[in-house]
């Protein structure tokens, strides 16, 4: 059972046939008729499909090779070039494939094309443009012929069949080979009258169905890829507009909110730009009181690097503190005095040169110097006088 819609141009009268309904068709000149098509199609309870007139296309089966598949949308025209009378720069062209190597292929100009769109502009967009003879039922070994008042829709094959007006209809039948079809399958409201129609051969294999082309609809089946002539400059677009209407409330909700959020990040990275001047400003305010002079590049790091020199670099021995220690072990023998200090930075050691009363002093002090954890080593002594002079080295452990 058909589940679309099914436009339809029936004696150049536009004509819609309900889903599921096998009733005469409806004219959508009525106003009524198109609004209730309209309604349909934008609740989505139903695809919208055009069924385009038979008389106006050219279906054909056609086999092809592995090397020509990969080009074939390009190709195709030319391949066919010499089965049409005009030029294939008019026709429009449209395929599915059937099988592997096999093309189903539908032709029909490009004039036809822009009538069928113009006929339609106030109608929702039919996704599908499907030939109607591709609409009827069919199954191999079958011919299916739906007779109307004014015309017949034939099918033949997977991707073959036909429309033509009732008067070239016997003409037209008579064209297709007995091999056609083991069983031909007719839809028709006077099986009299329309059996005359008929080849002898088809007329010994027909079964007769009273009703219309509503009718075979309803016993054909949705094809999964349907031969659609809405392809290559044709193809169906995006309802952009339709898909607008529904979100531009939300877009325009987070359009407001994105702004906000980036006036918000502005603002706070401005606020912080000054922020940070104003700090820099100070450090630099400060670095200036301790170093009045010389380029500022980079105070902190600066300051930092003076002060690791005064202490005598952020690995080595502190200077300061070592001459502390030493000075207070000096100064508690008496006697004794520091004559000169020489303090190596890389090394971290200190060489002192002392003046003490004896070499007793000299080791006394040496000793004291041991007991507050550092290495002292006197490195020589010699008697001057009344004192004796002598040198130490002194370092941390």
């Amino acid at each position: 059972m058909r589940e679309s819609a099914v436009i339809r141009l029936l004696d150049n009268t536009l004509v819609w046939y309900p889903p599921g309904s096998s009733d005469q068709p409806r004219p959508l000149e009525a106003e009524s008729e198109r609004a209730q098509l309209i309604a349909l199609a934008n609740a989505r309870r139903a695809p919208v499909l055009f069924a385009v007139p038979g008389g106006d296309v050219s279906l054909r089966e056609v086999s092809i090779s592995a090397a020509e598949k990969r080009h074939i949308a390009k190709s195709l025209p030319y391949m066919l070039e010499d089965d049409f009378a005009g030029d294939v720069e008019n026709l429009h062209f449209a395929s599915r494939e059937l099988d592997t190597l096999e093309l189903g292929v539908a032709a029909c100009t490009h004039e036809a094309m822009q009538r069928w769109q113009d006929l339609m502009v106030a109608l929702p967009s039919a996704a599908q443009w499907v030939p109607e003879p591709l609409l009827l039922p069919w199954q191999a070994g079958e011919l299916c012929i739906v007779i109307e008042a004014g015309q017949l829709v034939v099918r033949s094959g997977a991707n073959e069949g036909f429309t033509a007006e009732r008067a070239l209809a016997s003409a037209m039948l008579a064209t297709l080979p007995e091999d056609t079809a083991d069983s031909v399958i007719v839809y028709g409201l006077d099986q009299a009258e329309d059996t005359e129609l008929l080849p002898g051969w088809m007329r010994e294999r027909m079964q007769w169905r009273t009703g219309n082309f509503a009718a075979a609809l309803m016993l054909a089946e949705e094809e999964r890829q349907p031969l659609n002539l809405r392809q290559g400059d044709y193809g169906a677009n995006l309802p952009i507009e339709q898909w607008w209407r529904q979100w531009r409330l939300v877009a325009g909700v987070f359009g407001a909110a994105f702004l906000l959020q980036v006036g918000s990040t502005y603002a706070s990275y401005s606020h912080l730009e000054k922020e940070n001047l104003q700090l820099r400003q100070q450090i630099e305010s400060a670095y200036r009181q301790v170093v009045p002079r010389g380029a500022v590049v980079d105070p902190e790091r600066q300051l930092k690097r003076q002060l690791d020199d005064l202490r005598g670099g952020s690995q080595a021995v502190s200077f300061v503190s070592l001459m502390d220690r030493i000075g207070g072990v000096v100064a508690r023998q008496q006697g004794a005095q520091v004559a000169s200090i020489n303090f190596n930075d890389k090394l971290g050691d200190v060489r002192i040169n002392l003046v003490a009363p004896d070499f007793n002093a000299v080791e006394a002090i040496r000793a004291a110097l041991v007991e507050q954890g550092m290495d002292a080593v006197t490195e020589n002594s010699n008697v001057q006088g009344n004192l004796v002079r002598a040198r130490l080295k002194v370092s941390e452990k």
